[in-house]
C-alpha cells in the first residue's frame, strides 16, 4: 500500500498553529505520509515550524490560509473555544476539516458542522487518535472476541498526578472550551462510545480539586446501557496509576494498563515509522482471566501496536477516493452529546436520558 501511495494524489495541508498539537501530533504524520504535503503553519507569535521543516510557509493569518487555493484540508488544532469558528470558516472556504478535540464547545456547534460539510460535499474528520493507542487496539480485540461472555460493566482511566496549574492560559481561565470534561473526557468519551455506541442517560460528577484552579479537573461519567454501565474517571491527583481498562463479562475480565508510547516518543523529537512504532514496552501487558471452552485461564495478553499513521490513512483515503472518514462528524456530535448531558447532569444532580 505505501507504493500504491506514492502514485496517488497530494492532499495539501495546512495547520491553524504549531504548538504542542501541530509539532507531536500532526506534521510527524503529515509528513510520514506520502499521500500529504504539509504546506505549513498559521503562526501568531512564534515563528517555528520553518525550524522543523525549511520548506514550509509560516501564514501570517487565517485569511492568507483560507485564500490559499492550493490548500486541501486545514487542521483545526486550536484552542477548543475557537474550534467551531475556525473549521466553520474553513468549510466556507471549500476546504476539507480536520478539527481537534474537543471538537465543539456544544452539541448545536458540532451538529451545525457536520450538516454544513454535508451540504459542500466536504470531509470533516474529528482527531480521536487514542483509538489508535496501543492499549486501546488491545482492548477493542479483546471485546470484539467476546472471551469475556457478556459485559457486565466497564471502567476506563486517563489519570495523572499533576496538581500544579498549566502555563497555557486558555487551559486554565473559566471559558466554555477549558476543563478536563473537554480535554480529556472526549477521549474516555469517543473509545467507550466506538466500543459500545450510544448509552440511554448519563450521570456525572465533576469537580473542581486542585488549589485555586478556576476549571473542572476531575470527572466520573456514568453510562447507562440496557444491561450493563460504562464508568470513565480522570483526574490530575492520581499518583499510584489504576489500570486504564478494567472490562468484566460473565464469563472473565480483563484488566490493561495505560501504556501506548506514542505520545511521550513524538514529544522527545522520534519520528514515527511503519515498522516497530507504537511498540509497548514490556511489563505493561493486560491480564485476561476468563474461562474459554470449559477451561479457566489466567494470563498476559500481548499488546498491539499503536501507530497514529492508521488516522491519517483513513483522512487520506476519505478525500482521494471518498471513503468515511476514520472518526465522522457525526461521531464528534455523539461526543458532544454526552458532554452537555454530563454538565446538566452534574448541575441537576440526576441521570439524563439522550
Amino acid at each position: 500500500m505505501f507504493d500504491k501511495i506514492k502514485t496517488m494524489q497530494k492532499i495539501r495541508t495546512a495547520l491553524l498553529s504549531y504548538g504542542m498539537s501541530g509539532k507531536v501530533f500532526h506534521a510527524p504524520f503529515l509528513e510520514l505520509h506520502p499521500g500529504f504535503e504539509l504546506l505549513g503553519s498559521w503562526e501568531r507569535s512564534k515563528k517555528l515550524i520553518q525550524q522543523d521543516y525549511p520548506e514550509v510557509i509560516s501564514y501570517p493569518s487565517l485569511e492568507a490560509i483560507l485564500e490559499d487555493k492550493t490548500i486541501n484540508l486545514v487542521v483545526v488544532n486550536t484552542p477548543v473555544g475557537t474550534h467551531f469558528e475556525y473549521a466553520k470558516k474553513v468549510l466556507l472556504a471549500g476546504k476539507h476539516a480536520l478539527v481537534e478535540k474537543a471538537f465543539t464547545t456544544t452539541v448545536a456547534e458540532a451538529q451545525e458542522l457536520a450538516t454544513l460539510a454535508k451540504e459542500k460535499g466536504l470531509k470533516l474528520s474529528v482527531f480521536q487518535n487514542r483509538r489508535w493507542d496501543s492499549d486501546f487496539k488491545t482492548l477493542k480485540k479483546i471485546v470484539a472476541e467476546k472471551v469475556l461472555g457478556e459485559i457486565v460493566e466497564a471502567e476506563f482511566h486517563f489519570d495523572r498526578y499533576n496538581p500544579v496549574l498549566s502555563p497555557k492560559q486558555h487551559k486554565e481561565t473559566a471559558n466554555s472550551g477549558a476543563g478536563i470534561l473537554k480535554d480529556l473526557g472526549p477521549h474516555l468519551i469517543d473509545q467507550a462510545l466506538f466500543l459500545f455506541g450510544l448509552p440511554t442517560s448519563v450521570f456525572a460528577d465533576i469537580r473542581i480539586t486542585r488549589n485555586h484552579s478556576l476549571v473542572d479537573d476531575y470527572l466520573d461519567i456514568l453510562l447507562y446501557y440496557p444491561d450493563f454501565r460504562v464508568r470513565l474517571k480522570a483526574g490530575f491527583f492520581v499518583r499510584e496509576a489504576n489500570p486504564a481498562y478494567v472490562i468484566h463479562g460473565q464469563k472473565g475480565s480483563f484488566l490493561k494498563p495505560r501504556g501506548d508510547v506514542q505520545e511521550d516518543e513524538l514529544k522527545l523529537g522520534k519520528n514515527p515509522n511503519l515498522t516497530t512504532w507504537g511498540t509497548e514496552h514490556e511489563g505493561y501487558e493486560g491480564l485476561l482471566h476468563t474461562e474459554i471452552g470449559g477451561e479457566i485461564i489466567k494470563e498476559k495478553v500481548p499488546t498491539l501496536k499503536g501507530n497514529y499513521y492508521d488516522f491519517f490513512e483513513g483522512v487520506y483515503q476519505s478525500i482521494a477516493n471518498d471513503k468515511t472518514e476514520p472518526v465522522t462528524a457525526q461521531e464528534g456530535v455523539h461526543v458532544m452529546q454526552i458532554i452537555e448531558a454530563a454538565i446538566q447532569s452534574n448541575e441537576f444532580m440526576k441521570a439524563i436520558n439522550l
